[in-house]
């Protein structure tokens, strides 16, 4: 794929850059450099490698699911919760409405 002028004072308006005549000549090659990088990466032959999602092995540090002793982990803590709440209603946070 080639670039020209027209097509790089094209994408420089839908970009909303506002380039001279000068500036759109010096951006041809340019842009025509960067697609030949891209069609060379194209040509490379990646078959024998898996996709990944990072560099290195990335894994989760978990902790098993426990409820303290005193129980400050577990659930059943609603009113210790809405104590904190400027205004609960019904056993949940009262909330000024925002739509009229």
């Amino acid at each position: 794929m080639s670039v020209d002028k027209p097509t790089v004072a094209k994408i420089a308006s839908l970009a909303r850059i506002s380039m001279d005549d000068a500036e759109l000549e010096r951006m041809v090659p340019e842009l025509n450099n960067i697609l030949g990088w891209v069609e060379q990466l194209g040509e490379v032959d990646t078959s024998d490698v898996e996709p990944m999602t990072a560099v290195i092995p990335n894994t989760l540090r978990l902790r098993e699911d426990e409820v303290n002793a005193d129980g400050l982990t577990g659930g059943d803590r609603r009113e210790d919760v809405l104590a904190n709440a400027p205004a609960a209603e019904h056993g949940f946070f009262g909330v000024p409405k925002v739509i009229e």
